[in-house]
């Protein structure tokens, strides 16, 4: 939620606060908090689309200090959008925020807006560091209170709604919490993390005592997510607010600051809420006494018991009815453990979905436009079920599927859902028609029972979604989802993929695998040094000088390769996985593709990079082979003689790949070097 101007007030108050030493204790973590801001604090770039394996080390290097410090982590993160819509008109501001943000950096000025794959990324981290963490159904605050008191540990977390809270333990704010700096006890008795804990009876205590039972309808007063009542407005018209103070505050504290010390005056809830209603018209009072009680509920401790779910993750907690009456038992337990995006219950429940912004040309249509066939396909399968399963033709005006239309008996049977989305520089809804699809071996399809499909039969559904040949099965596992998403992206940019945006991402791929072999425990052979030599001359390229003015084109091609890839990570973890999910944590590195894009656009060949491991060379190879060579030949004409012979140059260096491809091992010789490029599944 957040409480306006409340983090600035207390941040410039430090008697509110306790010094600690955090160590030998549970805490528990705000999740889509802490992902924020470990990118945001670690300086990581902004403009590119993100510094995904940077991240992912900030990331290790966070936990790790947990660790030295015995400091047991449990990670909390919000789950959809709350379907009583009561947070509705703040969840559009901040999207139009986000567009702005995105446009603003985009033409090289400040600000803060979270690459997409962020938190996807950090979830894999998670997994990989064996970290626990739970998915909530709509936002955490609440449960993560309640977890945080039957444990009587501390929350991280830099949101101020937790000094409204009553926690036993205290809330730590992220900017106080020196986890950079571990501290060893003279005594060797352990390390610790230095941190300021706010005290909420600190803060009361300054008050003159004021009843901790106020501080929620001080929360409603001030101005949360949730409050919209223009008539108390009225109220801080008219209210004479006392002066006193024996703190320093400014200007835009003073509401604050005055509300505070007038609540002090009451003992109760009850008797405040009359007291405001005093200075509102009479026909108002009912209204706002109903409202003003209802959003301080907000700030009462969850039924949900974390705990449970924490010592058995198969015995899932309480799940909201709204949910609970829309979907099957296996995806309520795959959202409350994160195997679901919460992006697929808001468009289960409320048949509505906000698409993240990046940054990219806003000139031209979202990136997220390219990945519209994808979601088209999850659509279908979240909202048809139990019906004949046929390939609804849908003739969206700006949809690739074509075909003839639907008669008005199938019409009333049609779903659609609302995508809030970029266009140019301003949020706009779009009703979607979902589609759906059929399974090669089914009559009829239901959600209920789609892990029970073949795995055969959803692969091919998964590759049909993506307009994939099933030639990238032939890759490594852990790389069929990224190409298959690849050869999708290809098919539908806009602007048209050119040879250098493929080779760079390719190349940064490759650059991936090869840190995955290089860190691989027992490499020592002459093919990983070669590997290291290869893996360093593209390290020195990446730290080269700032590259200058962003390339809003460039970063709009790969932008939309993203979302083609986020959007196919859901469809296949929607049908429970049949490929699995690859290590996205070195996957990709936006100023490092930025960087290869001008490289070789300034005639370096990617081969170059890459001289003196057959390894890297073979593996780039191999990649680019499964990019079918004809989704280059449908670019369209141009009169422009340089860029009808970069589409020659780019057909023929294809086939030409393509045929030394054929001259390489298999993926599945046992005595294959690739055999180094197996990773763990993230599922």
């Amino acid at each position: 939620m957040g409480i306006h101007g409340l983090m600035t007030y207390i941040g410039e108050n430090h008697i509110f606060f306790n010094n600690v030493k955090v160590q030998d204790t549970k805490i528990v973590i705000d999740g889509n908090n802490l992902f924020h801001r470990l990118y945001f604090d670690s300086g990581l770039d902004l403009e590119h689309g993100g510094e995904y394996d940077l991240f992912t080390d900030v990331i290790c290097k966070f936990f790790e200090a947990l660790s030295l410090c015995n400091i047991t982590p449990y990670v909390v993160f919000d789950g959809g959008c709350d379907y009583t819509d009561k947070k509705f008109e703040t969840i559009k501001q901040r999207a139009r925020e986000k567009i702005q943000k995105a446009h603003v950096i985009s033409r090289g000025g400040g600000g803060m807006l979270l690459p997409l794959l962020s938190p996807e990324v950090f979830k894999q981290v998670l997994v990989r560091l064996q970290v626990p963490f739970v998915q909530c159904h709509s936002e955490a605050d609440r449960d993560i209170v309640t977890l945080a008191n039957q444990w009587a540990c501390p929350v991280l977390t830099l949101d101020s709604d937790f000094c409204v809270f009553d926690l036993k333990a205290g809330y730590c704010p992220l900017n106080y919490f020196k986890w950079q700096n571990i501290i060893t006890h003279k005594d060797c008795s352990g390390s610790y993390i230095a941190a300021q804990c706010f005290s909420v009876e600190n803060f009361c205590n300054h008050f003159s005592h004021i009843n901790k039972a106020l501080l929620p309808l001080f929360a409603v007063l001030n101005g949360n997510d949730y409050v919209n009542l223009p008539s108390l407005e009225a109220f801080f018209t008219r209210v004479r607010f006392p002066a006193r103070t024996s703190v320093s505050t400014g200007k835009k504290n003073m509401r604050i600051q005055g509300l505070l010390n007038w609540l002090s005056r009451f003992t109760d809830p009850k008797e405040a809420i009359e007291n405001i209603l005093k200075y509102l018209k009479q026909n108002e009072h009912e209204e706002v006494r109903k409202v003003l009680c209802s959003l301080m509920d907000e700030y009462t401790q969850s039924e949900v018991d974390l705990t449970k779910f924490f010592q058995n993750k198969d015995v899932r907690p309480h799940i909201a009815t709204a949910l609970a009456s829309k979907a099957p038992e296996w995806v309520c337990l795959a959202l409350i453990k994160g195997e679901l995006a919460p992006f697929l219950s808001d468009c289960l429940i409320l048949k509505r979905v906000f698409l993240q912004p990046q940054v990219e040309n806003t000139g031209r249509p979202s990136s997220n436009s390219c990945s519209l066939h994808i979601r088209q396909v999850m659509y279908g399968l979240l909202l048809y079920t139990n019906e004949p399963c046929r390939d609804l033709a849908l003739d969206l005006a700006s949809s690739t599927w074509g075909g003839a239309g639907i008669d008005a008996e199938e019409h009333s049977k049609v779903h659609c859902v609302e995508e809030f989305d970029r266009y140019e520089q301003t949020l706009r809804k779009t009703s979607v028609q979902a589609v759906l699809k059929r399974f090669n071996s089914d009559e009829t399809y239901s959600l209920q029972r789609l892990p029970k499909i073949s795995t055969s039969d959803r692969i091919s559904f998964l590759l049909d979604t993506l307009r994939t040949k099933p030639d990238v099965l032939a890759l490594p596992a852990h790389l069929q989802l990224t190409l298959a998403v690849t050869c999708s992206w290809v098919a539908h940019a806009e602007p048209k993929v050119t040879l250098y945006h493929l080779q760079a991402l390719l190349l940064c791929i490759v650059t991936g695998e090869l840190h995955k072999i290089i860190h691989k425990p027992g490499n020592s052979s002459s093919e990983e040094r070669d590997v290291r030599m290869v893996y360093d001359r593209l390290s020195q390229l990446r730290q080269r000088k700032q590259m200058g003015n962003l390339d809003i084109d460039v970063a709009h091609v790969f932008s939309q390769w993203q979302s083609c890839l986020l959007m196919g990570i859901y469809l296949n973890r929607l049908l429970c996985c049949p490929l699995p999910v690859p290590d996205i944590t070195r996957l990709y590195s936006g100023s490092f593709v930025h960087r290869l894009y001008q490289e070789l656009k300034s005639m370096v060949a990617a081969e170059d990079l890459l001289k003196g491991s057959l390894i890297a060379s073979e593996l780039l190879h191999t990649l680019t082979a499964a990019i079918p060579a004809d989704f280059f030949q449908k670019k369209r004409k141009s009169k422009c003689h340089d860029k009808l012979k970069e589409k020659q140059t780019a057909n023929s260096t294809i086939s030409s790949m393509s045929k030394d491809n054929q001259r390489l091992p298999t993926w599945h010789d046992a005595n294959n070097r690739f055999a180094a490029l197996t990773t763990e599944d993230f599922g």
